[in-house]
């Protein structure tokens, strides 16, 4: 039966581009049904007054509960209340990587303006001290913004975040309790009231087909925990089974997950032992009833309310633990949603207790970095999930396992057909089909229309052990290798479009890969940017493709400066990446030039002690090899350091090494160059008679080359320096 794709109970939403950020959010659910409550606690909530920070609203639940679908949906709504734009990032991976406040402010500054010079990492990329934490909290001043802070992990990353504008809005998605922050007060999301449930499947599966069966579509509700993920994988499953009856779907859910609480606990090991070793088509299936290990109980004697009150229980109990140490109610003041059957109610806020002003008061010391929050063995979501991918298509079933190796678990039919070696069309119709299954989610498309997806993070552990079991080492392997060598020969490719001078041309991409124009290659590599590092990082991340990812960070290099939208921040993280690289298959003149630049980035920020670091080490390496030219590089990096630094001394002394190896090379223009710096050096220490020595020096090296202009800048240094010893 086709999908249907009207979406209930809209609510005032905001065309994109209306507010600038909108079109950024993702797309969401085409079918959304019920919570209607928790959008009106969330509505109220944002509509108290806030004094001395911006407000935090918090949206609580556990994978599957469809709480970043609900945020997006709010966000969309209250948008036309903050004219200035509205910002959004993940700060999980659905990997499990914990994002860094510091990298999420950076991209948060790239929303909010383009244009803006966004800092150099710092020392740590944890802390409210950190440079892009700071340069963000201070963009949003005076400005009405909303925040969308997607899957954090824990309040370590959000109270950096934070700025001191009432006039800013923060909306957090989380698995778990933010401990950490005072006077927040999240909105706990259990499962769906029984009205939306069976909205939500007459949707999704056809209204004649739910309305003809109330008996089995409550039944399916209850199965499915009324939690939307599960719901939708089984709806997607009825939809691919037309025949089936909706009773026929929850039994099938129940057998699922019993099929292995039955079994002895020996048996489920040798089960998973031979998955291991590949033994054929089997092992996957072997894989897939480990996954729904010890869920069968629940479902068979039709349990799914006291679940529910056990998550509940627990989401409230990390709702007080939110709450602080002061034990007052938050600011917020929203209760949790109740479970299925009871409307979905939320209580009455209660009144508001009087914020902090002074960051002190409301940020406590960051807590350890928490975990991801996993799916249990026993969740509903695990045994629809199982019910469908056992019905894939071969094709279909490897192209979902292998997405878990794309950046971010994020692709687009150029990168998913690299993954899985097959044409870019093939591909496109492949992901669309496990889109139409519910089993990836789509991404707002590239600027040139080119769909996007990724892999939820609510699947991704039971994908990559359905990999790890299926997949032979040496077929990932070879995956990866496709992607990186694909994103090189795109990138060479963006690169030829926007100099066409530099070189000659890569070999062409198949019509369908092409980038057509420079317009389309500027576009492609700034809004792949952050995937095409992630890609690098994660390569070298493993070690044993540095060869590929080596190719992609130079292409990298070559080509995002030609965009013109490349920041300091992006070349820094690649000569990063270039270093480890280096360090570790023993390249000490690389990893000496890598140091330089990444000095050369820090000095240009202003950040001399961190340059001068990075210039030492950058001798250390060179000396290793005798490289003079990286030496006196280095050492000319390090005294100019000292010098802007103050130490005059330390200023002339390393000037004084470099020169002599530029002299020793008989690089006569370096030369003319560090004895002015040395001549300087020594003014400032007030040393006149050795200055005016080194001025003269330099002048005459200049005559020599025939520098005119040199002659002329160094001549008015020296006048000046004379005219200091006539006037005493």
């Amino acid at each position: 039966m086709a999908r249907k794709t009207v979406t209930m109970d809209t609510g005032p939403g905001v065309p994109a581009g209306v507010v600038p950020g909108v079109e950024r959010l993702p797309a969401g659910p085409a079918v959304f049904a019920g919570r209607r409550a928790e959008l009106a606690a969330l509505r109220a909530a944002a509509a108290r007054p806030a004094v001395g920070r911006s407000p935090v609203l918090v949206l609580a639940g556990r994978p599957g509960s469809g709480r970043t679908a609900l945020a997006v949906r709010f966000a969309r709504t209250a948008a036309p209340d903050y004219p200035d734009g509205v910002l959004f990032t993940r700060l999980s991976a659905p990997d499990g990587f914990r994002v860094p406040p510091a990298r999420a402010a950076r991209l948060l500054l790239e929303q909010l303006d383009p244009d803006a010079d966004v800092p150099l990492p710092g020392a740590t990329e944890d802390g409210r001290d950190e440079p892009a934490c700071v340069a963000l909290r201070e963009a949003l001043a005076g400005r009405r913004v909303l925040l969308l802070l997607d899957d954090v992990r824990d309040a370590g990353q959000l109270w950096p975040l934070l700025a001191d504008e009432p006039g800013c809005l923060v909306l957090a998605t989380t698995a778990g309790p933010l401990t950490g922050i005072e006077d927040i007060d999240p909105v706990i999301l259990g499962g769906l009231d029984r009205q939306a449930s069976g909205e939500l499947l007459a949707d999704l599966v056809g209204g004649t087909r739910i309305s003809c069966d109330p008996v089995g579509g409550a039944d399916l509700a209850e199965a499915c925990a009324a939690r939307p993920a599960a719901l939708r994988l089984m709806a997607g499953w009825l939809r691919e089974n037309p025949k089936a009856a909706v009773t026929e779907a929850a039994r099938e859910l129940a057998g699922v997950l019993g099929e292995e609480a039955a079994r002895p606990a020996a048996d489920r090991t040798k089960g998973a032992n031979d998955g291991e070793k590949g033994v054929g088509k089997d092992a996957g299936k072997n894989v897939l009833n480990d996954v729904a290990t010890g869920a069968a109980q629940s479902v068979v004697k039709s349990v799914p309310n006291e679940r529910k009150r056990e998550e509940e229980t627990a989401a409230a109990k990390g709702a007080k633990a939110a709450r602080g140490a002061k034990g007052g109610k938050g600011t917020n003041g929203v209760k949790d949603a109740k479970g299925p059957g009871t409307g979905g109610a939320v209580a009455a806020p209660e009144p508001p207790a009087e914020p902090a002003t002074d960051p002190a008061a409301w940020v406590k010391p960051a807590p350890e970095p928490a975990e991801p929050v996993p799916v249990p063995d026993n969740d509903p979501l695990v045994g629809a999930f199982t019910l469908v991918y056992r019905t894939l298509p071969a094709a279909q079933a490897r192209m979902l396992r292998t997405l878990t190796l794309a950046p971010a678990q994020t692709a687009d039919p150029r990168t998913a057909s690299a993954l899985v070696g097959c044409p870019a069309p093939d591909a496109a119709a492949t992901l669309a089909a496990l889109a139409e299954r519910e089993l990836l989610a789509e991404e707002p498309p590239a600027p040139d229309g080119t769909p996007r997806y990724r892999v939820p993070a609510r699947l991704y552990p039971r994908l990559v052990r359905l990999r790890e079991h299926e997949d032979r080492p040496a077929e990932t392997e070879l995956a990866r290798a496709r992607l990186l060598e694909r994103m090189v020969r795109l990138t060479e490719s963006a690169r030829a479009l926007l100099d066409p001078a530099a070189g000659p041309a890569p070999e062409p991409l198949p019509a369908a890969l092409r980038l057509r124009s420079a317009a389309h290659a500027r576009e492609w590599l700034l809004g792949e940017r952050d995937l095409l590092l992630g890609a690098v990082g994660d390569a070298i991340g493993q070690g044993d493709l540095d060869g590929s990812a080596g190719r992609l960070v130079t292409a990298l290099l070559r080509a995002l400066p030609l965009t013109g939208g490349a920041g300091p921040a992006d070349l820094h993280r690649l000569h990063e990446l270039v270093l480890t690289v280096a360090e570790r298959n023993g390249r000490p003149r690389r990893a000496s030039a890598a140091l330089l630049n990444l000095g050369d980035l820090q000095a240009a920020a202003g950040r001399w002690e961190l340059a001068g670091t990075h210039y030492r080490a950058a001798l250390e390496h060179a000396r290793s090899v005798g490289d003079q030219p990286l030496c006196a590089r280095a050492l000319e990096g390090a005294a100019g350091c000292h010098r802007a630094l103050g130490d005059a001394v330390r200023a002339a002394d390393w000037y004084g090494r470099a020169l002599g190896l530029r002299q020793a090379m008989g690089e006569q223009a370096a030369e003319a160059r560090l004895l002015a710096r040395v001549a300087e050096a020594h003014t400032a220490q007030r040393r006149f008679e050795e200055a005016e020595r080194e001025y003269r020096a330099a002048l005459a090296v200049l005559r020599r080359l025939g520098d005119e202009r040199g002659q002329e800048a160094v001549g008015a240094s020296l006048a000046d320096l004379r005219e200091r010893l006539q006037t005493g």
